[in-house]
């Protein structure tokens, strides 16, 4: 039996010797040593040996598949070099080539704006807040001095999750939230920008839209007065629309503010000589703006006697097709990477 072992050996060794690919050489692993192989049928074999040939066969067989198993893993690594080797040869890269151009993404026109528009505010000394976009109806209108009937409240103008929860209209609501944080007795110089909602939708309205509100409180010995206001809009717009831009106060109301005005900015198509945008006026409306009315610094834990301030607020949307002349709001969320990318080279400029 010895004699047929070393044969099956010889064989092996030559067979992987001679193996010209890794199908041939798997071929050979399980001619040998399979389950039907010659090596396994000999060790089925071993039944009939004497008790004392079994132990010396078997260490024999077991040494022989333990240098056959060694030969195969070495001849499977020549393969597996040949191949990387073909393989490193076939795919070599020209790197003089020129490459593909990959698409890369764009930084949102509205997000560039509020970029802006924060670091104006900060080097100003604001503080930027944020507040929910679920808001409770407290918030959005109550303490904003928008009592139960008014129009702002209509079901139609708001989105309401249920009776007391609707998706804010206005970012008002922050401030209302910074005022009752603030204790009534602190002054603040705030600014938020984020999402609003409301049943909206056309060429220069949308569903949803950004809005930005700035809020300044402080003790009347401080004399926060309007001349402050009109001095802070006309460097925030100039800054974010034009150096050039001339602005327009026109008296209006808002609920939390009085007196409040509705601001108006030379139109950016025409310059303000007049055309189709401004309906030949010269002028397209921006800002609402005004003095904190006494009322909503009383529910919001302020003493008018003591404290005033002014507040403004204007849509982030509008103001980003003012400062890059976009014609239609709905471009803003058409995800089209062609008109986004052209904001990159117009920052540029």
């Amino acid at each position: 039996m010895k004699d047929q072992i070393n044969e099956i050996k010889e064989k092996a060794l030559k067979a992987i010797e001679e193996a010209e690919d890794a199908k041939i050489l798997n071929d050979v692993r399980v001619n040998i040593l399979g389950k039907k192989g010659e090596l396994t049928q000999v060790l089925r074999g071993m039944g009939a040996l004497s008790p004392e040939e079994r132990p010396v066969i078997g260490e024999l067989v077991n040494k022989v598949r333990d240098e056959i198993e060694t030969k195969i893993k070495e001849r499977e690594e020549e393969f597996k070099k040949e191949a990387l080797k073909e393989k490193l040869e076939n795919e070599t890269i020209d790197i003089t080539l020129p490459a593909t151009k990959i698409k890369r993404g764009s930084k949102h026109p509205i997000n560039r704006v509020i970029e802006e528009i924060e670091d104006l505010f900060v080097s100003m000394g604001y503080d930027v807040v944020e507040g929910p976009e679920l808001e409770t109806d407290e918030f959005c209108f109550e303490r904003l001095n928008l009592p139960k009937g008014h129009p702002a409240r209509d079901m139609q103008d708001s989105f309401y999750i249920t009776e007391d929860y609707l998706l804010r209209t206005q970012t008002s609501a922050v401030q209302a939230r910074t005022m009752l944080a603030k204790g009534g007795n602190e002054p603040i110089r705030m600014i938020c920008a984020g999402k609003t909602y409301r049943r909206e939708d056309d060429a220069t309205h949308s569903h949803q839209f950004g809005q930005v509100e700035g809020l300044v409180i402080d003790k009347k010995d401080k004399n926060v007065s309007l001349a402050d206001l009109k001095g802070t809009l006309e460097v925030f717009v100039r800054k974010l629309v034009g150096k050039n831009s001339e602005l327009r106060f026109r008296p209006s109301y808002f609920p939390f503010t009085e007196p409040s005005y509705e601001v108006d900015v030379t139109c950016f198509k025409c310059g303000g000589k007049g055309c189709n945008l401004c309906k030949q006026t010269g002028w397209i409306e921006l800002l609402g703006a005004g003095i904190v009315h006494p009322n909503v610094l009383k529910m919001n834990g302020y003493n008018p006697e003591e404290y005033g301030g002014f507040a403004f607020g204007t849509g982030l949307d509008r103001l980003a097709m003012f400062k890059y002349g976009i014609p239609d709001v709905r471009y803003l969320y058409a995800n089209d990477i062609r008109f986004l990318s052209q904001f990159d080279r117009k920052d540029e400029e």
